[in-house]
């Protein structure tokens, strides 16, 4: 059930602006709720319930939103950023506010990145026990050693400068000696690059494919998005029931 939201905060949400711009432009009328002049900007409503207009642009209002993007390297896996650009940028409509980055990307890395703001989803994706299914493709600059996929699926432990830890046990399907495609169950920093690292390669090109059972529409060219389907959004939450 959806919940009562004061009107200031929902506008803000949507990227209306501050709430103090939103209540300026409520205090001059420039704001009607079902063809009347809202009187005040603390106003509770459900806003499916109503029909808004924020200076005469009608107000599209969905209690939880899904964003698929394709993100391109060189970009900020970031809401905001003073000297980057970030994936918050890339998007050419109404930015709510309360949206979260599920999955981080390294700036040089492409790819899925999904935006929500459905906390309870956000968290399962990212909770460390869940062991969330990440696929990845990669191109390195040396030919992997043949050992290589049945080191990465027993697992092994990483020992580098930016610390160390045992990596669960992860599967490799090889394209051929510099290109492949590895599925990790976890979400270390970096760690795409420091497994393979370990077997004397260095990671020229990484895209993300899929997390848990969401993947990446290949009809997105890098940088464009679009909203999950309602099949994808049912997808996301019978798995979230099952974890």
């Amino acid at each position: 059930m959806e919940k009562r939201i004061r009107l200031d905060k929902l506008l803000c949400d949507l990227g209306f602006g501050s709430r103090n711009e939103i209540k300026r432009v409520i205090s001059r009328g420039g704001v009607t709720i079902d063809g009347q002049i809202a009187s005040s900007s603390d106003i509770k409503l459900i806003a499916s319930e109503h029909q808004i207009f924020f200076n005469n642009q009608l107000v599209h209002y969905k209690d939880l939103e899904y964003i698929m993007m394709n993100k391109p390297g060189g970009i900020l896996s970031a809401t905001t950023d003073p000297k980057k650009q970030t994936v918050l940028d890339l998007i050419d409509r109404g930015i709510r506010k309360d949206l979260c980055i599920v999955g981080r990307l390294d700036l040089d890395t492409e790819g899925l990145i999904l935006l929500t703001n459905d906390g309870p989803l956000n968290h399962a994706l990212l909770s460390p026990k869940h062991h969330v299914e990440k696929t990845y493709e990669f191109k390195v600059d040396q030919p992997m050693p043949q050992e290589t996929e049945e080191k990465f699926a027993q697992g092994f432990l990483i020992e580098d400068e930016d610390g160390s830890f045992f990596t669960l046990p992860a599967t490799l399907h090889r394209v051929n000696d510099f290109h492949g495609y590895l599925t990790i169950y976890e979400g270390k920093y970096h760690q795409i690059k420091r497994m393979l690292l370990t077997v004397g390669c260095k990671v020229i090109y990484l895209k993300r494919w899929s997390i848990g059972p969401l993947q990446l529409d290949q009809a997105l060219k890098l940088g464009e998005y679009r909203l999950l389907t309602k099949q994808e959004i049912d997808q996301l939450k019978a798995w979230k029931q099952n974890e």
